[in-house]
């Protein structure tokens, strides 16, 4: 066989496609003459941005009726063709567009659409030698489009994509960081974790993947990103240990819940960050005890989101103070947070175990010395409050400055 006949069996797809389908012509075309003349970068990304537009998928007529859909026979019959030519990681997100779009289609069941990924990682081992990068995003797209679909549950459906996942993490090290190939492989990677933890939880475990993922994740579908917010604003509210929730009350994608139905969620998650008591027990129990009884991550975690919000406020409550004036009263923590004052200490303890602050108790006293907060991501008006500390402290420290060099002034 000579190297022109692949050439020559692309083109001939692209040319009866172009005469099936009129409005795709000048695609096709163009997809023909990169074939032609062996430009693979162009041909590469013409195909993604083709398999990337849904209105582009249609079903085939009876002459190519094996192929299914477009998406399918452009893998199929052109790219598949020149695989060894192509960018790996290029070639394998094609794959997992083509694969997508046809399940949802209907145009291949969810073991149909894994097997198309798994012949990909197959061939990419046994051509030129396969790369991180492309096993990673392939293994990780399967995982996810099993936990998307299928909706296996069982225990050993879900076991293969807990084997995945662990297999994955440590190999993501292995890529060059910040290029392009990194991004997009995270991307999927972090999605399919946070889709596993959300399935079987803890909320904790679904919030630390969901941070990753928010570094890669594109709010180009409203519904997705409406979704996502809201489950990232429950995790962080019900997560165990989580508690720098200024990464989520700062962060855009809490915007999409602006003027919804569940726009509440962010009301209750800023006080909550903010350790404003009174307007978190306000919300919770007068202005929207109806929307959190319908959520049952906040009725089953109710007792360990009260406790976040107390330890939230406590370390509010610390960071007031300048750093030199970090005594607290015992019955000033009782006020400030609204809990009777012989549980004052047990709050104080539980900070220092779950490592939110340092510091040492005096019972006698009824004092607390706090000597170390934990550092957290602050929101516009708490940046303000530091600029404001900071130039009170630069104002004590140029005072002294002067006060020294008069000093030293005298004495000589």
């Amino acid at each position: 066989m000579s190297y022109s006949d692949p050439i020559s069996g692309a083109t001939s797809h692209c040319e009866a496609m172009a005469i099936e389908f009129p409005d795709l012509e000048s695609v096709y075309h163009k997809i023909a003459s990169y074939c032609d003349q062996k430009l693979w970068h162009q041909l590469t990304m013409t195909v993604l941005t083709f398999v990337g537009t849904p209105s582009n998928l249609r079903p085939l007529s009876s002459t190519h009726a094996e192929l299914k859909n477009t998406f399918l026979a452009i893998y199929q019959k052109v790219m598949l063709v020149f695989a060894t030519k192509l960018n790996a990681v290029s070639l394998a997100r094609i794959a997992a567009a083509t694969a997508t779009a046809s399940l949802t289609a209907g145009s291949l069941t969810v073991e149909e659409s894994k097997q198309l990924l798994e012949d990909l990682v197959s061939r990419q081992e046994a051509g030129k030698p396969h790369t991180t990068a492309t096993t990673l995003f392939l293994r990780s797209k399967i995982g996810l489009s099993q936990l998307q679909h299928s909706h296996d549950t069982s225990k050993e459906g879900l076991s293969s994509i807990y084997e995945t996942i662990k297999t994955n993490t440590p190999l993501l090290n292995q890529l060059m960081p910040d290029t392009p190939e990194a991004m997009i492989v995270n991307s999927v990677h972090y999605e399919m974790t946070m889709t596993y933890y959300k399935l079987v939880g803890p909320p904790e475990a679904y919030y630390n993947e969901a941070i990753h993922y928010l570094n890669y994740f594109q709010p180009d579908d409203p519904l997705k990103a409406k979704a996502f917010a809201m489950d990232l604003c429950l995790a962080a509210l019900t997560g165990e240990g989580v508690y720098n929730l200024g990464q989520v009350v700062t962060n855009p994608i809490v915007q999409v819940l602006q003027g919804t139905p569940e726009a509440w969620l962010v009301e209750l998650l800023q006080a909550c960050a903010n350790g404003h008591v009174q307007a978190f027990h306000t919300l919770r129990t007068k202005t929207y005890p109806a929307e959190i009884a319908r959520q049952p991550a906040l009725v089953h975690r109710g007792q360990q989101m009260q406790e976040k919000m107390t330890l939230l406020a406590l370390v509010q409550m610390v960071e007031r103070p300048a750093r030199s004036d970090r005594t607290l009263e015992f019955t000033d923590i009782a006020t400030r947070l609204e809990i009777p004052l012989e549980q004052v200490e047990w709050v104080l303890m539980r900070a220092f175990a779950v490592n939110l602050m340092k510091g040492s108790m005096d019972q006698v006293d009824g004092t607390a010395r706090i000597t170390w907060v934990l550092p957290r991501t602050l929101n516009r008006d708490q940046m303000s409050d530091l600029a404001v500390r900071f130039g009170e402290w630069a104002a004590k420290v140029s005072k002294t400055k002067d006060y020294m060099e008069d000093h030293a002034t005298l004495s000589s």
